[in-house]
């Protein structure tokens, strides 16, 4: 499969800090790929640099086969951002935000209707097209705002954080255009702090961690890193008491039971004892261990 996305030894740096020390990634086209990190390992300029905003210290950046150091211009013709805050204006309406950004884009005026009424559709927001933007939902905003990066189509799509502060459905609204997209071909690099939504949308993960990639795969080959089943106990409320990993065995599981039965906390009226299969949680805090910034980074949706 070909690569939409290719780094080599990708470094940078801000003042003494190394923020990408090495970074090599490799994104097959119309394929949905997710990178996670801690706070300050690096995504958002990953993809400043990938977008042609913030030049490397050294390394080789390919985008849709562009150099971006040498061909800066045809990169950006063939992307789209859309970054962590929705970029629309909330004076007009969503069908004045898209005709402008399309004249912008170069179309002409009919076109530009025209586009917009067909982005409106796509992401379900006709009912909403006359409306003023100040009036939309968080999650009509960010869909909006997606809308609004592909006036003129484009191959490679890069989302920093794009569901950050949505509730759960808009959220899943979201993931559902996303997928959409992909299923159309479209390349789409997804930075996020949710990790069940690397879980559920991205065909391969890269974990981030001081300024390289500290491990790739699918989903489930990034949860196999971890081993096998995980033993918890929990009181009656569900509060979790304790979490003992195993390889998955018969001899691991009767192990993990055996040290339940030897903590007090099996001694609590109502606990109770469950098994669950390792989760991207279990992978980030393994793969990211000593690094202090992980813990409030990123967060398990539920």
């Amino acid at each position: 499969m070909p690569l939409a996305i290719e780094t080599h030894g990708l470094r940078k740096r801000f003042g003494s800090t190394d923020v990408l020390a090495g970074l090599d990634l490799a994104v097959p086209t119309g394929t949905v790929f997710a990178l996670l990190g801690p706070n300050g390992a690096g995504k958002t300029t990953t993809i400043n640099i990938l977008t042609t905003l913030v030049r490397p210290e050294s390394g080789t950046v390919r985008v849709a086969g562009f150099d971006v150091a040498t061909a800066p211009t045809e990169v950006k013709q063939r992307i789209a951002l859309t970054g962590q805050s929705a970029a629309v204006d909330q004076v007009l309406t969503g069908t004045e935000n898209l005709v402008m950004m399309g004249r912008l884009s170069g179309l002409g005026r009919s076109a530009a209707r025209d586009r917009a009424a067909e982005l409106l559709e796509r992401f379900e927001l006709t009912d909403a097209a006359r409306r003023r933007v100040a009036t939309y939902s968080g999650g009509m905003r960010r869909r909006l705002d997606l809308a609004l990066s592909l006036v003129v189509d484009v191959p490679i799509l890069f989302l920093d954080e794009p569901t950050t502060g949505l509730d759960t459905r808009s959220r899943q609204e979201l993931w559902n255009v996303i997928r959409s997209l992909r299923d159309a071909g479209t390349t789409v690099f997804l930075t996020t702090q949710y990790l069940e939504e690397a879980d559920q949308l991205a065909d391969r993960i890269a974990v981030l961690d001081r300024g390289r990639i500290a491990a790739e795969g699918t989903s489930d080959e990034l949860k196999a890193r971890i081993g096998g089943d995980v033993v918890e106990l929990r009181d009656a409320d569900g509060a979790l008491l304790l979490e003992l990993p195993t390889d998955g065995s018969i001899h691991g599981l009767r192990s993990a039971m055996d040290e339940v039965d030897r903590s007090p906390a099996a001694a609590i009226t109502g606990a109770q004892v469950s098994i669950r299969r390792p989760s991207l949680d279990d992978v980030f805090l393994a793969i990211t261990a000593g690094t202090a910034a992980s813990a409030p980074e990123l967060i398990e949706s539920k």
